[in-house]
């Protein structure tokens, strides 16, 4: 099919996707309040099911926008592989966090349908924000991620640090929402338009001497990014957020919110401001040496399993900022490769976590984990897989998606920035393997330590799935690898001269 956004009808077939998953989400709510014989009775399984149709359904609807093609006027949305690679992203996100969640939230009483509804409409969020050319389409789809992400953050409302959390995390995310919407501003001052393509025209005439407008509003959009990413010194909010929200939850965050934020990140500044590299570049090297060193070192310090794993994803973001910095078409395949490996690997990690530490919660610092790998052989080898893959050990996708963001870095000259990275890689084995080490060189402190422990079966699917995915991945990578190169090729027709950092 082809799309002439002149007309207006045509972006709801740009839009199937969302359109498909956000009516999905209305049925889903309808169906879990007809179900229910009063409102204080829980959902019933079939809501769980019934989410898993829909995310299925938005799938293929994405696997239909490979074949449609645009021409006339570009519209507000893009219509290209960088998106449908990152809609399959934040949909495998969603269907990881509905096959974990479900003991989960029985145990804990908060089996809410509202809850389903909520991923499904913060998963629209995602997708929009990561595939629209324009940056008031952007914000309002920040904030339709977000808030549904605020309200999951506490929906354990007996739970006092859930809702301290949430708290927090809709306190500082409103700050961030603020700077960024004023950086829309300030750009739409300086550069006449909030239209990504729009906006790099402008930059393309002007160069360094742009608008002042235009470069402080490009910095409060840096600003509301490294937010939404948790790039230090902006992840503050971070640890509380990931530690007080239901584990589940926190999988999805960690993941699925930030994929979506580091991919609008990439599709802004390189499709936006290519001209302003020199500026921006230098900005995301900085924050990604920050990230990378001050996660890294507070991780060290973690007795608790859950927060340890908050800090880790906020290594993370640092390590993703490479490629960001790095701004080729490599550093933006190797991004996507390496998402797809953080979802498996992070949500995965969260699976373990929820299942060990049971009702309430209670278990969740590393003596929680002594003996593990023994008594339940699916959980201690599943978490050990997941461990050495986050920390880039050889034979798993982690490993891959590390060499080829540092392929990308040392071929741009990033190689102070690359070396920052190993070492912090081999600082990070040290709270990774300790975990392991408890697992499987402790003993249970005793004979019934883990006889509360039930692996739920969505919870054995999701982490058998993604053990599998990750090693795969790490020895045969080539076919997501190929994809990935060809969902990045929108990058390719940035100046080389623009993606240099001089001097450095």
């Amino acid at each position: 099919m082809v799309l002439d956004f002149t007309q207006q009808s045509h972006y709801l077939w740009a839009l199937l996707p969302e359109v498909v998953l956000s009516l999905w989400a209305m049925l889903v709510l309808l169906v879990d309040v007809f179900q229910k014989g009063d409102r204080s009775e829980p959902s019933r399984p079939m809501i769980a099911g019934l989410t898993l149709v829909g995310i299925g359904l938005a799938a293929v609807a994405n696997g239909w926008l490979l074949g449609v093609e645009e021409v006339g006027t570009a519209g507000v949305i893009a219509v290209d592989g960088f998106r449908v690679f990152s809609n399959y992203l934040f949909l495998l996100a969603a269907a990881l966090f509905v096959l974990i969640s479900g003991r989960y939230l029985e145990q804990e009483g908060i089996l809410y349908g509202e809850i389903h509804v909520l991923v499904l409409l913060a998963t629209v969020g995602m997708m929009v924000f990561a595939g629209s050319r324009d940056l008031m389409v952007i914000f309002l789809a920040l904030e339709l991620m977000s808030v549904g992400v605020y309200v999951l953050t506490g929906v354990h409302r007996r739970d006092r640090r859930s809702a301290e959390a949430a708290l927090k995390y809709f306190l500082l995310g409103a700050f961030a929402s603020a700077f960024f919407l004023f950086g829309v501003a300030l750009i739409y001052g300086g550069a006449g338009s909030t239209n990504l393509s729009a906006i790099a025209e402008r930059v393309g005439v002007d160069g360094l001497g742009a608008s002042p407008l235009l470069l402080v509003g490009m910095a409060l959009l840096a600003v509301g990014f490294a937010f939404k990413v948790a790039a230090v010194p902006f992840h503050m909010w971070t640890p509380d957020a990931y530690d007080g929200a239901p584990a589940p939850v926190t999988g999805f965050m960690a993941a699925g919110v930030k994929a979506a934020a580091f991919a609008a990140f990439f599709r802004v500044f390189l499709t936006a401001f290519p001209g302003l590299y020199d500026t921006w570049g230098s900005i995301a090297f900085w924050l990604a040496v920050a990230t990378m060193i001050g996660a890294n070192l507070i991780a060290l310090a973690q007795g608790n399993v859950k927060r340890m794993l908050a800090y880790s994803s906020v290594a993370h973001a640092g390590y993703l900022l490479v490629a960001v910095t790095a701004a080729t078409p490599l550093a933006a395949s190797s991004f996507l490769f390496y998402l797809v490996v953080y979802t498996l690997m992070t949500i995965g990690a969260f699976a373990v976590v929820l299942t060990v530490a049971r009702q309430g919660e209670q278990m969740v610092d590393l003596e929680a984990y002594s003996g593990l790998g023994w008594r339940h052989p699916l959980l201690g080898v599943a978490m050990t897989i997941f461990l050495l893959s986050l920390a880039g050990f050889p034979f798993t996708g982690g490993f891959i998606g590390k060499f080829y963001i540092l392929r990308a870095a040392v071929d741009q000259g990033l190689v102070k920035l690359a070396i920052v990275l190993v070492l912090t890689s081999l600082l990070s084995y040290y709270y990774y393997l300790r975990v392991a080490w408890y697992m499987w060189f402790r003993e249970a402190p005793s004979e019934d330590a883990y006889a509360g422990v039930v692996v739920a079966p969505g919870v054995r699917f999701a982490l058998v799935a993604a053990m599998v995915g990750i090693l795969l991945l790490g020895i045969f990578p080539g076919e997501l690898l190929e994809l990935a190169e060809r969902s990045a090729n929108i990058f390719a027709q940035a100046p080389a001269d623009l993606m240099r950092l001089s001097g450095r």
